[in-house]
């Protein structure tokens, strides 16, 4: 019989307090995010596979890697849109709530956001483009170093992280004095931009859009790279380092949070109808080829 795994009452997601309605479809607030433990479902015996192929492996010293690796931004250059097309043949291999091609994602955070916010633009397509970081699979990045949670690195490892201490025992930096305490190698609420976050498609994003100049405004970069910290804008942890800016980018991801959650569906919108409009906001944000 699969075993559930139990999460406190503090890793409940607030986003759920405000998830939006309509929603395109009766799926239950409780049955996104299950990562209940069933290795007979194949869907949650590859998210768990992911998962702790990650928390084994995701130290400082591989997270630095990757920053050196990928900031670069010499692997191939190329048109948000056509980065996006790419996304047609990435399916998320840690996410339980859908596998379809994360485009489709793509797609239905987009409009959803667009029904609530029919003027705010850039939230459009801030909801399009959220999740392009992981067009680094496509180029020889293994998924569990691009999708999934994130968590900082450096420190003792949050409570509410998915899967919790037992996926982590064999991470060397979970046996390492200098990062196995409370603070590691960090001060007493240092913020958020101070932290070594696990590598991953948010942080790559982020970076990639001020690389390239992107005019997006502040509050959709600080989406962009929180939206997957769940432990902690969802579970309550890291309290001790995060500081009063943390508070108000909070609120951001927050908003953010429950489009890119709720929005998760069988129902495909009509990508190519939708392009012209989408296109018109690539160029006014993040135009032309870009350095990837």
């Amino acid at each position: 019989m699969a075993a559930e795994v139990k999460h406190p009452i503090s890793m409940i997601d607030p986003s759920q307090l405000l998830r939006p309605e309509p929603t395109f479809n009766d799926k239950p607030i409780d049955a996104f995010r299950d990562y209940s433990i069933d290795d007979e479902d194949p869907i949650k015996a590859r998210v768990r596979r992911t998962y702790y192929t990650m928390h084994t492996n995701v130290t400082v010293d591989l997270v630095k890697q990757k920053r050196e690796k990928w900031l670069k931004f010499n692997h191939f250059k190329s048109t948000v849109k056509d980065a996006l097309i790419k996304l047609n043949e990435l399916v998320d291999e840690s996410d339980p709530d859908t596998d379809l091609p994360n485009i489709v994602h793509a797609f239905q955070t987009a409009e959803r956001i667009r029904q609530d916010y029919p003027d705010d633009d850039w939230f459009h397509l801030t909801g399009l483009i959220h999740d392009l970081g992981k067009v680094m699979a496509l180029y020889g990045e293994p998924q569990w170093c691009v999708v999934g949670d994130t968590f900082p690195v450096g420190c003792r490892w949050g409570q509410s992280i998915v899967y919790g201490d037992d996926s982590f025992k064999d991470n060397p930096d979970t046996h390492d004095p200098r990062y196995n305490t409370q603070y590691g190698m960090y001060s007493p609420h240092c913020g958020l931009d101070a932290l070594l976050i696990s590598w991953s498609h948010d942080e790559y994003l982020y970076q990639f859009l001020k690389h390239n100049r992107s005019t997006l405004p502040e509050k959709a970069l600080y989406m962009i790279r929180y939206h997957s910290l769940y432990p902690w804008h969802a579970g309550g942890d890291y309290r001790h380092l995060t500081n009063e800016k943390d508070e108000e980018i909070l609120k951001w991801v927050h908003e953010f949070n429950k489009y890119d959650l709720y929005t998760k569906s069988a129902t495909v919108p009509d990508i190519q109808a939708l392009w012209p409009y989408y296109e018109k906001l690539i160029e006014k944000y993040i135009p032309g080829v870009c350095e990837w």
